[in-house]
């Protein structure tokens, strides 16, 4: 068995003996190879083509390759003998290969031939080789531009080289497909040009005035001629040439009534181009002269703003509304102007004699004169006086005794004494000098006469005469005088009594206060504007601001050293109207600027600006007056002390039409109401029909009720008139405290009073309340009918309307018929006969109880604990004897 072995054994180390000498040489390939791959494809081409020579060929497997083997950890690369005799072979990528990520590789190669066996065994292999591999790139990416869009801003009337650079990029690897070779400008008729490097110039000089910004679209292309998917915008601003000014400036604000401050200018800056200031004055000017008489005022009467004002009461006005109590105004033209402001215009041929129970009386030491009054020069006339208010002799002389006129743009007042208050030489005429009086502005002229002294407040400014001169005392007569408005009465030394040294110009509110003189702060109150310009965070201006208001709060003036804290301070600038109910219209606004330059010659000029104000129309308000509008009441009762109360269900509201609101909203045709507070400055109650008897008739109103109110009354038979400017609660408060008296009231049925109330003197007006009134007179056969079974004949049902009360019936009335009254009589007598029934039966009943059984008298006896018989005392001793009524 030993001896087979050994004789296997080396008949196998004969036979591999044998084969090693057959495999007796290497493969041999290239020592390099450089090849090209496509990206995105997976075949490489080599140069030379791999192919691997064995000179053990053709003795098989050993002449043979079997394989290549490529070295490198990262080469996506492998190679495949195509045929083992030839030993040729081909280079594949295992996956696409991008270039994007990778462009070349480098790796090595070796081939092995198949050795003793086709599984390769005893094979040799070749020397390395170094394979070199580029990656070919393909155009697949198109330009994209580095930012989404450009912006650049260029000076009008310049030609730039460039003005911007646009620039885009290509994601491709080689230099061929990556860079960008054309741009292009694809908006038509542009003045602007790109160069190959995305350079953009302008062709022709820009004008700001013609156009202020431009927008082009660019596109790119790279040098595989592959186009940028989306353009790019670019936006070009054109600059003004530098001029120094105010930059920012918004020409219009629209102010929205009830708003408060607004800011005028928010974002406004001064343009100095560079120049270095060392100080800056800035004046803004609201212009508002043709707004009412000089700027948006309260348009409430005379009396009503002095007693708002907490003005001395008693004043005269002598150019009240006409009317049938005032009628020597009616012939005057007046101008209700805008928002009820009552002006009277006077073109010199137009005066009014003030009737004599008008006169005020006593202008002694003390007294006051106040009037608005807006006057200019008159070519030619200007020697001419003109007389605004005369107090002269009627008849027979041609004296003045006291009197208000312009003369040669001065402002005269004339004052003589009577003998019986002086006998000496004293002050008689007081001049001023001013250039309010012929400027044809608004200005308010309050002159308050202290007896010799005379000052004259013009818009709250005390100025004193220029001039005083004196003469004698009037001799004493018994001539009467006559007080005009608009010219002066010559009644005698002329054929025919006549009107002379006319005025022209306008008057509002002339008034005379006798005894008193006004006080700076009423006079201040009384021409008070409610519009007029206002810094919003006064306090968070810097310390350095100087600034200073006018009186009017028209005209504001700041200066600043800082340029920085100048335009800070004029965005603070406001307008405000602290009118509920403001005039709207256009408010001019001027801005001028004054600047000054370190130690120049020359300095920069700032141009003035001009601006607007649009105030918007107020709502315009609803006033209602809601109540009863029957009232019936006995005979009696108009003849008692206190009479009847006309208003005590009095309801006033306001209510405005919003388009959107959220509180207190009403359905309404066109938008929504909304209630509103606002004030209201007189209410009048009207007697329709005859005026009411003086002798035994009277609209009464206790003082009491007005206390600490800004409310006063005049009566008359004709009605009464509440004035002044309160709240509408106040109002209200007030006329429900309006008492009716009738001394004689058997001599009439009824009676029907109108109550209107205003706001703003009639700019507003509420709805006609109708008020009939009747008298009840009791007839015979009422008088015993008891009031706990039939209700008192004036009393009656009052219905409350929500807004607008509809008339009732005309039918309706609060007295009861005939028909009635019988009823309710028949009713009482039916009462009477079941009570006495029903306790006869009860006394019947009781004695039969106890009859019958005693010990049960207690609970058998009927329960009348819910029986009570009522006598009314007032009808003791009357026909019927009592008449009862029943409580169960």
């Amino acid at each position: 068995m030993l001896r087979l072995v050994c004789v296997l054994a080396a008949a196998v180390w004969g036979l591999s003996a044998a084969h090693s000498k057959v495999n007796k040489h290497k493969p041999w390939i290239e020592t390099s190879y450089h090849g090209v791959i496509t990206e995105n494809t997976d075949v490489v081409l080599l140069d030379p083509p791999l192919v691997a020579l064995d000179k053990d060929a053709p003795v098989p497997y050993a002449g043979e390759i079997c394989a290549f083997n490529i070295h490198g950890l990262d080469a996506p690369f492998e190679a495949v003998v195509l045929n083992g005799t030839s030993g040729e072979g081909q280079l594949r990528a295992r996956s696409l290969v991008d270039c994007e990520l990778q462009k070349e590789y480098t790796f090595i190669i070796q081939a092995h031939d198949c050795g003793s066996g086709p599984r390769g065994t005893e094979g040799k292999k070749s020397h390395k080789a170094v394979v070199h591999i580029q990656v070919d790139d393909v155009n697949e990416f198109a330009p994209v531009f580095r930012e989404p869009q450009y912006h650049a801003a260029v000076t009008e009337g310049k030609i730039y080289d460039s003005i911007l650079q646009v620039e885009a990029t290509d994601q491709d690897c080689s230099p061929q497909y990556s860079q960008i070779c054309n741009y292009q400008i694809t908006t038509t008729n542009s003045p602007f040009a790109i160069d190959r490097n995305g350079n953009i110039r302008n062709t022709e000089k820009l004008s700001y005035d013609s156009q202020q910004h431009y927008e082009i679209l660019v596109t790119a292309w790279d040098c595989g001629q592959k186009r940028a998917l989306h353009p790019v915008p670019v936006h070009i601003d054109v600059k003004p040439v530098c001029k120094p000014g105010w930059q920012g400036l918004n020409k219009r604000v629209d102010y929205e009534p009830g708003t408060g401050s607004k800011q005028l200018f928010p974002k406004m800056h001064l343009e100095t181009c560079g120049e270095p200031l060392s100080s800056v004055r800035t004046t803004v000017e609201l212009q508002t002269s043709h707004i009412g008489k000089g700027c948006d005022r309260e348009t409430y009467s005379e009396k009503s703003l002095q007693k708002l004002c907490g003005a001395s009461s008693g004043s005269t006005d002598l150019l009240p509304a006409p009317s049938a109590a005032t009628n020597w105004t009616a012939s005057l033209l007046s101008d209700n102007g805008r928002d009820s402001d009552l002006i009277f215009r006077f073109d010199g041929h137009q005066a009014a004699k003030i009737p004599d129970w008008v006169v005020p009386q006593n202008l002694t030491d003390q007294f006051t004169i106040a009037t608005w009054m807006k006057h200019g020069p008159i070519p030619g006339l200007r020697a001419e006086k003109e007389t605004l208010l005369c107090n002269s002799d009627k008849t027979e002389m041609n004296r003045h005794h006291y009197s208000l006129y312009v003369h040669n743009c001065r402002l005269v007042f004339l004052l003589r004494r009577d003998f019986i208050q002086a006998d000496a030489f004293r002050p008689a005429e007081f001049h001023w000098k001013l250039e309010q009086i012929c400027d044809k502005e608004w200005h308010y002229y309050v002159i308050n006469v202290e007896f010799p002294a005379v000052t004259l407040f013009v818009d709250g400014v005390t100025y004193d005469p220029y001039l005083v001169t004196d003469d004698w005392p009037i001799h004493p007569s018994q001539i009467d005088v006559q007080l005009t408005v608009g010219a002066c009465w010559q009644g005698g030394e002329v054929t025919k009594p006549r009107f002379t040294q006319y005025f022209r110009g306008s008057l509002s509110g002339l008034t005379v206060r006798p005894g008193k003189i006004e006080s700076q702060k009423v006079i201040s109150c009384l021409q008070a504007c409610k519009e007029g310009l206002d810094i919003n965070s006064l306090e968070s201006l810097d310390k350095s601001i100087k600034f200073h208001f006018n009186p009017a709060q028209s005209i504001l003036v700041m200066e600043a050293d800082d340029l920085q804290n100048m335009n800070t301070a004029v965005r603070k600038v406001a307008y405000i109207n602290s009118r509920q109910f403001p005039t709207p219209g256009i408010r001019r606004l001027k801005v001028s600027t004054a600047v000054q330059c370190f130690g120049e010659d020359t300095c920069i000029t700032i141009p003035d600006m001009d601006a607007v104000v649009m105030v918007l129309q107020p709502s315009e308000p609803r006033i209602t007056i809601s109540g009863a509008e029957r009232l019936s009441r006995p005979a009696a009762d108009f003849r008692a002390s206190g009479g009847i109360f006309l208003f005590q269900d009095l309801h006033i509201i306001s209510t405005v039409t919003r388009a959107d609101t959220t509180a207190h909203r009403t359905a309404h045709q066109g938008g929504v109401l909304e209630e509103i507070i606002h004030n209201l400055d007189y209410c009048d109650v009207l007697v329709l029909g005859e005026e009411l008897s003086p002798e035994h008739e009277s609209l009464q109103l206790h003082r009491s009720s007005m206390l600490g109110k800004h409310l006063d009354a005049t009566n008359s038979t004709s009605g009464m008139s509440i004035y002044g400017v309160d709240s509408m609660s106040t109002y209200e408060q007030v006329i429900r405290q309006v008492r009716y008296y009738n001394w004689k009231p058997e001599q009439q049925t009824e009676r029907r009073f109108r109550l209107t109330c205003s706001e703003l003197n009639g700019r507003y007006t509420s709805n006609e309340f109708n008020l009939e009134v009747s008298v009840l007179h009791r007839s015979a056969n009422m008088e015993h009918v008891n009031h706990m079974v039939a209700p008192p004949q004036y009393m009656q049902v009052v219905h409350h309307p929500s807004m607008i009360s509809d008339s009732y019936p005309s039918h309706a009335s609060g007295v009861p018929s005939a028909a009635t009254v019988i009823i309710v009589v028949c009713i009482a007598a039916l009462v009477v006969v079941v009570v006495l029934g029903i306790y006869h039966i009860h006394v019947t009943h009781q004695q039969e109880v106890r009859l019958e059984d005693t010990a049960k008298e207690e609970d058998e006896s009927w329960d009348d604990s819910a029986l009570t018989i009522t006598v009314n005392p007032m009808e003791v001793g009357e026909s019927f004897g009592g008449v009862f009524a029943l409580r169960w």
